[in-house]
């Protein structure tokens, strides 16, 4: 029997923003340099990244937080040699939105 992967997801089309875009955004709503906006955007994301690396959480209220996530050891297969692999158990950096953002999210977004 063959079943079809659900691909519902992969098939909606939504804009994009990036970093460019966001610094944009903030230079023209604050009046400030691109450069110093870029700048300041940048040392927020190292800063994240740093915490995650170092172990440490990061909360950030009515924003949600990045937060570390261990995945457990499980067994997989390496298909290209037909074997059994063990995988062991990983941290992963994990973003989980506070409520007020999905909340928001789910109000001003149409569902395509």
């Amino acid at each position: 029997m063959h079943t079809q992967k659900n691909t519902h997801y992969s098939k909606i089309k939504r804009k994009k923003m990036t970093k460019a875009d966001i610094v944009a955004k903030i230079s023209e709503k604050l009046g400030l340099e691109k450069g110093d906006v870029q700048a300041t955007v940048e040392s927020f994301m190292d800063e994240v990244k740093s915490s995650l690396e170092t172990g440490d959480n990061v909360y950030l209220r009515g924003f949600g937080s990045f937060i570390i996530k261990t995945r457990a050891e499980k067994t997989g297969r390496n298909i290209s040699k037909n074997t059994t692999i063990k995988i062991p158990a990983h941290n992963i950096p994990a973003f989980k939105p506070a409520k007020i953002f999905v909340d928001g999210v789910k109000t001003n977004t149409e569902v395509k």
